[in-house]
């Protein structure tokens, strides 16, 4: 009786797991997110409140609906800034579309960033220490209903001007 239950539960408890596998067994090409405009917002504190709009482009044959977006913004391999929102849309095949996300960094994670800079160590001990370089990376995702959600990732490098 005992072992029927441990069964029943397992089985529920995986379930949903063998449902988003089948998911990531589709061979869909990962989103593209850039972003495309950053405006403040009100900013409480130590807290500097950006509104960021995300340019998310679709490169499967199948529209991608979702029903909520996280983001994180992470600066010389440290995070920066992260959000969520509730909003909900789709992505259309072949498409793209724009996203709006409240994010807020902290002021000390920035003082720290720009100290590190100013000492030439680069803040984070990420790629690009002293170089006159700072990398980035934005990673976040798109909740879709059910179990599922579509996550995405960018990379890469700014240059600094010299001083």
């Amino acid at each position: 009786m005992i072992l029927m239950r441990v069964l029943a539960v397992s089985a529920l408890l995986v379930a949903p797991l063998t449902f988003e596998g089948c998911a990531m067994f589709k061979g869909q090409d990962p989103l593209q997110v850039t972003v495309a405009g950053v405006e403040p917002l009100e900013s409480q504190g130590m807290e500097l409140r950006m509104a960021v709009k995300l340019r998310v482009q679709n490169p499967n044959d199948a529209p991608i609906d979702f029903s909520g977006v996280a983001v994180e913004m992470i600066v010389q391999g440290k995070t920066f800034a992260t959000g969520v929102s509730d909003v909900g849309g789709s992505v259309p095949r072949f498409g793209e579309t724009v996203i709006t996300v409240p994010v807020t960094a902290s002021a000390f994670r920035m003082l720290s960033e720009v100290l590190g800079l100013m000492h030439g160590g680069g803040g984070g001990g990420g790629s690009g220490s002293g170089s006159g370089k700072i990398s980035y990376e934005m990673k976040g995702k798109l909740n879709s209903s059910g179990f599922s959600s579509t996550h995405f990732q960018t990379k890469g490098e700014l240059e600094l001007p010299a001083s």
